[in-house]
């Protein structure tokens, strides 16, 4: 069941795509829904992906795809389900804003997918369960597209990322050398590793004398995002 403000924005979003061919800015959802921070929306685009009514567009930056719309959308003259065709909308960056609070419609964190466990260690394949979202304090955030990942492994402890910890991940294809980043190798293993590049190779560089730098050809390794911000429970 949608809460009356995500139905709201749903109908707004289809109507404007109805008439229009062109998805609303967050600008305008903000507006028509008459919210005081865009941070509001956030939410609701948060809330309407979790119950499945719209999705986040893999490898498009800021791309959502109306999977559904209500029960009741027909009578509105907006389509019904059963005829309903997935439309794909492009939206503008959201840009956290740095505090805030519940009453004037902005928050002070806000959801963040949690993609499963990554090896600080030996490679696993990275999960995509966007099911158990964690609460992300705004102020670790900057602008573009944020995800999560629990680190499983202790090759990255001399750079202070232990075992269970949680890291805070801003989408990116690319990265300097230096950074710690999520790479993806050979299509099918993704890591935590420190990036190195050294001529036409890249090197995956462990924070552990236990463990080997491991080095690549640069079709092997794909830059998936780099480390933002990390959160430990005691």
């Amino acid at each position: 069941m949608l809460t009356r403000k995500q139905y709201e924005l749903l109908m707004f979003i289809q109507e404007k795509l109805l008439e229009t061919g062109v998805s609303p800015s967050f600008e305008e959802m903000k507006e028509a829904l008459s919210l005081k921070s865009k941070s509001g929306i956030h939410r609701l685009i948060t809330g309407l992906e979790e119950r499945n009514f719209i999705r986040r567009l893999p490898h498009r930056a800021r791309a959502l795809e109306v999977l559904k719309l209500p029960e009741n959308a027909e009578s509105a003259g907006l389509g019904s389900r059963a005829g309903f065709s997935p439309t794909i909308i492009n939206n503008e960056e959201y840009t956290p804003p740095s505090g805030g609070n519940f009453a004037d419609g902005s928050v002070e964190s806000i959801p963040l997918p949690l993609y499963g466990k990554i090896a600080a260690g030996t490679p696993i394949e990275a999960l995509r369960d966007q099911s158990t979202p964690v609460s992300i304090p705004v102020s670790m955030l900057g602008g573009g597209e944020h995800y999560a990942l629990e680190v499983e492994g202790d090759s990255m402890i001399d750079a202070g990322i232990l075992d269970g910890d949680t890291v805070i991940i801003q989408r990116c294809d690319n990265a300097e050398t230096g950074a710690i980043v999520v790479a993806l190798i050979d299509d099918n293993e993704v890591t935590l590793k420190r990036l190195r590049k050294k001529g036409d190779s890249i090197a995956l560089e462990p924070a552990n004398k236990s463990y080997e730098t491991r080095i690549f050809g640069p079709d092997r390794v794909k830059v998936q995002g780099r480390l933002a911000g990390l959160m430990r429970r005691y």
